[in-house]
């Protein structure tokens, strides 16, 4: 499909080239995983990394000391930081601060970004609700899954906003799903933007697959209970109408994600219910920046 917005098809791979040629992750975040990767690092190599970024730095603390760690003893610095929450679970964190602040220049008739992070935020503190109710491993990388998993819209809207308003406005006069438009207009929906645009940027497959398969669970083949986890929170941030990322619908539930996720139907409020204060908190710590 051709369109006005530049010359020739649309196609997946020409809209995630198109933004790695205009955005980029800060160069910190590689710097970051080097270390993290490297056998000898230390928390202080760690931490010399982050703190370089005064802004980011000033976040991780606040959001380190906010309802959401719940952590009795104030954590005053990086290294401490570090030390408590864990590397891997840091680098997530600020992969997700860092991918919010990229894209900033959203044409407003499209999406209203404060709208578009707070429905991110709030799913990445439900998601990572839901996985320290199961008391799984490294809940951030649900929380950075959560923030960031319909990035893929923002691609679209600085590449092609001309479709993205022509399926926005027929889905609304249709009462049509996005996703379906997305499909219908192009083959391919943000889901799939999202999760090529990470793969360029080497973005851990724990946060990939669920990011791509946030819609489709079943597809996930590294980490399906990470798709089901960000398929749930995405569908009760719609449902409680916790900000918006332009679809005016709720998606389906996958029967099969919600057995695989084995969570009692009457635990889903009290979940909700727990994390109500962190919605705010953690909305103005991050959400500031990124508009």
């Amino acid at each position: 499909m051709a369109s006005a917005d530049f010359k020739g098809p649309v196609t997946l791979e020409r809209l995630v080239d198109m933004t790695t040629t205009v955005y980029s992750l800060p160069l910190f975040y590689d710097r970051l995983t080097e270390i993290i990767n490297h056998p000898r690092c230390s928390v202080t190599d760690i931490a010399r990394v982050i703190t370089e970024d005064q802004g980011l730095t000033a976040r991780l603390l606040k959001l380190a000391n906010s309802p959401m760690f719940g952590y009795y003893s104030r954590i005053d610095t990086i290294n401490k930081a570090v030390t408590i929450i864990g590397t891997q679970q840091i680098r997530d964190l600020a992969l997700a601060m860092s991918v919010m602040e990229v894209f900033t220049d959203i044409p407003k008739e499209l999406i209203n970004m404060k709208s578009f992070w707070r429905h991110g935020i709030a799913c990445g503190i439900i998601a990572r609700a839901l996985a320290t109710y199961r008391r799984e491993n490294n809940v951030e990388r649900y929380f950075a899954a959560g923030i960031l998993h319909d990035l893929g819209l923002l691609v679209m809207c600085t590449t092609i906003p001309g479709i993205v308003r022509e399926i926005l406005v027929t889905c609304s006069k249709d009462g049509t799903l996005c996703l379906n438009g997305e499909l219908a207009h192009l083959g391919f929906t943000h889901a799939e933007v999202g999760r090529d645009l990470f793969r360029k940027w080497k973005i851990p497959v724990s946060i990939v697959e669920p990011v791509a398969c946030h819609h489709a669970p079943a597809m996930a083949e590294q980490f399906p209970l990470g798709a089901s986890i960000i398929h749930l929170a995405n569908i009760i941030c719609q449902a409680l109408e916790l900000g918006s990322s332009g679809e005016r619908f709720v998606h389906p539930l996958d029967p099969a994600a919600w057995q695989r996720l084995d969570i009692p139907a009457c635990a889903l409020s009290r979940i909700v219910k727990q994390v109500e204060p962190q919605l705010e908190e953690a909305f103005a710590i991050l959400g500031e920046n990124a508009l």
